[in-house]
């Protein structure tokens, strides 16, 4: 089976209020590409992907006037994808939702969330000192991650799809600004990431098969922030002490590891200056998967041998968003 994870960077723009693709000439919401160009370019990366499903993250949005499901759909028939079924959870006001595509054939899907006094469902909130002055604050995710109940002819697993809050100091008016907004947005994300964490236990505790997947926007080693908390959301999520561990080779592969060959999953344009590229994305499995023959790539343009030397694919990977997909095939 395969799986993949996709940021697809404002995918929503490239759809019309009935769902169908505008896929014209006018400027798509990427930097230089038109609204055809990077429709079509997803629609090759889909294509070659060929996956069982994937967990779009930034997909469209669902709103009174739009629906993720029905774009989706339009989108999967445009391209004779075989992952013509979209599954939703709890929907946001970003306009950039988390969502499944699959193969209805293959898989069965279903929005499941969970909560309890622990780990509340994502659509709340959950109580925590942030600013280490006794008394706690309410943390809510601006996108509530989607958890799925996966059923295979194989057996069923669990499926947490993610997009963490943004550390970035957007809004900053000067250096002073940016750092207190870079403190206080990496405060939000690690209490997002300890909240995931008990949800996560709680699945292992029960001895489930689990795959938590999309976009953290963040890593160890990214940014000098870590150094004030000790630690990055992803070795949050991944387990700490001697309780049972996620597992991720390229996030094994960073961790405590500063200088040297980095794999990454994202690649941003800077304004007169060299791009900017990070490991963002990952898909974790839980111990149990690991006998399962596991295999993952990043399917980035530059350093996944087969993208490269696919001229055709190398540029839509390069046209449809400024993430690239992770990919996990796994013998289930």
């Amino acid at each position: 089976m395969r799986l993949a994870t996709y940021n697809v960077e404002w995918f929503n723009t490239l759809f019309d209020n009935d769902g169908a693709l505008i896929d014209d000439g006018s400027w798509s919401s990427r930097w230089d590409v038109t609204k055809a160009q990077q429709t079509a370019a997803l629609g090759a990366v889909f294509t070659a992907m060929n996956a069982d499903a994937v967990m779009i993250i930034e997909a469209p949005d669902t709103s009174p006037k739009r629906s993720t499901v029905k774009a989706l759909t339009h989108f999967a028939d445009r391209f004779g994808l075989r992952t013509s079924a979209a599954l939703t959870g709890f929907t946001n006001d970003t306009q950039q939702e988390i969502a499944l595509l699959y193969d209805p054939d293959v898989v069965v899907a279903a929005h499941d969330p969970r909560g309890d006094p622990q780990a509340p469902r994502f659509d709340s909130s959950f109580a925590m000192d942030l600013d280490v002055d006794a008394a706690p604050d309410a943390i809510r995710w601006s996108k509530p991650p989607l958890e799925v109940a996966l059923r295979t002819p194989q057996g069923s697993l669990r499926l947490i799809g993610v997009h963490a809050k943004s550390k970035a100091p957007h809004g900053a008016r000067n250096d002073a600004e940016a750092i207190r907004i870079s403190i206080e947005n990496r405060r939000k994300q690690l209490a997002q990431c300890i909240w995931l964490r008990k949800r996560i236990d709680q699945h292992l505790a029960a001895g489930e098969d689990l795959i938590v997947l999309g976009d953290f926007n963040d890593g160890p080693g990214l940014d000098e922030y870590e150094k004030l908390f000790g630690r990055s959301g992803i070795e949050i999520v991944l387990g700490e002490g001697t309780g049972p561990r996620m597992f991720d080779p390229h996030a094994r592969m960073v961790l405590g590891r500063r200088i040297g060959a980095m794999p990454v999953t994202a690649r941003f344009r800077r304004k007169d200056q060299p791009y900017l590229q990070a490991l963002l994305d990952y898909i974790m499995v839980s111990p149990g998967l690991l006998d399962k023959s596991p295999k993952w790539q990043i399917w980035h343009p530059f350093d996944h041998p087969a993208c490269y030397e696919n001229a055709p694919l190398r540029e839509a990977l390069l046209q449809a968003s400024d993430h690239f997909p992770v990919v996990l095939d796994i013998s289930l």
